[in-house]
């Protein structure tokens, strides 16, 4: 078995709790501001972008816990430690976008169709300051590590909250030179494209951690295929390839090698394949020997012999 840490260590996770807190505070005093502005302005879109950074708060805070929580060291029950607690944090994250999202498009379709009017000098004011601080809180998350999907939920709230401030500032510049109030509630759609596009991804990714798929770029015939190419490998079976945590990708197989071979040099010659070619260094592989040579190669629905 091979090395049980993963790339993303203490030192890294440091730094990433430090970006996070800071884009927490950054994010958290400005929405306060920015739910004052939109109530007084009567502006969905500042509303929405509100709706959004508390939702950026909230995501910040958990992401910032499970941070936290996955440096604790593995213990009793807990083998592999508590690394998956960032995958729930950006599930959670995922979610999260997914229902504000909808909630703006509910709105926004109710606004188009009757539109109030909005005070758009507010409307600009805000989204200029707004722009600023994302551009602040974006700088800190972009240095963080981009391997851990529970930062990586993070800043995607944060990016996608940038990109819908100049999406708001136009609307409410368009609003100021045309009078046509609709502009913010189109505002508000593009806000809420850009939250629903984020949840997908998010969903996607951590969900395909939590069923333990395999990961992202590593086919698990292609893998198996590889192990069986070796002289010595007669048989590949009961492979499974899945992710533990953000960047703890790991390996176990059952490999049956031609009588007389030494099986603790067969197994680290593997090793060493998976580590160079597929970046797998958290493997487990029971290396046994096959009663005869004519015995059949099975890699899944690959057979030779």
């Amino acid at each position: 078995m091979q090395d049980h840490s993963h790339g993303h260590g203490r030192g890294a996770r440091a730094r990433d709790q430090r970006a996070l807190a800071i884009a927490l505070a950054l994010i958290a005093a400005f929405m306060l501001g920015e739910v004052v502005a939109g109530l007084l302005a009567d502006s969905l879109a500042l509303l929405a972008d509100a709706g959004h950074m508390l939702s950026d708060a909230a995501a910040l805070g958990a992401a910032l816990l499970a941070a936290r929580i996955a440096t604790r060291p593995a213990r009793g029950v807990w083998t592999f430690g508590f690394g998956r607690a960032e995958i729930l944090a950006a599930q959670a994250n995922g979610v999260t976008l997914l229902v504000v999202g909808l909630l703006i498009v509910y709105s926004a379709i109710r606004r188009l169709i009757d539109p109030p009017p909005v005070a758009g000098a507010v409307v600009v004011a805000v989204a200029c300051a707004g722009i600023v601080v994302n551009l602040a809180a974006t700088s800190v998350l972009s240095r963080a590590s981009r391997e851990s999907l529970n930062v990586r939920g993070a800043f995607l709230h944060v990016a996608t909250d940038l990109a819908a401030f100049i999406g708001t500032a136009i609307a409410g510049a368009l609003v100021l030179l045309t009078g046509w109030n609709r502009f913010d509630p189109i505002a508000g759609l593009f806000v809420a494209a850009l939250m629903l596009r984020s949840s997908w991804s998010l969903l996607r990714d951590s969900g395909r951690i939590v069923l333990e798929g395999s990961p992202t770029g590593i086919e698990p015939e292609e893998v198996a295929a590889a192990l069986a190419d070796d002289d010595d490998v007669v048989e590949v079976h009961d492979l499974h390839v899945w992710t533990v945590t953000s960047g703890f990708p790991a390996l176990a197989a059952h490999v049956l090698v031609e009588p007389g071979t030494d099986c603790h040099a067969a197994r680290r010659r593997l090793e060493r394949l998976l580590a160079s070619r597929f970046g797998l260094r958290h493997t487990t592989l029971q290396v046994d020997h096959v009663a005869r040579r004519e015995q059949d190669v099975a890699l899944g629905s690959l057979r030779r012999r």
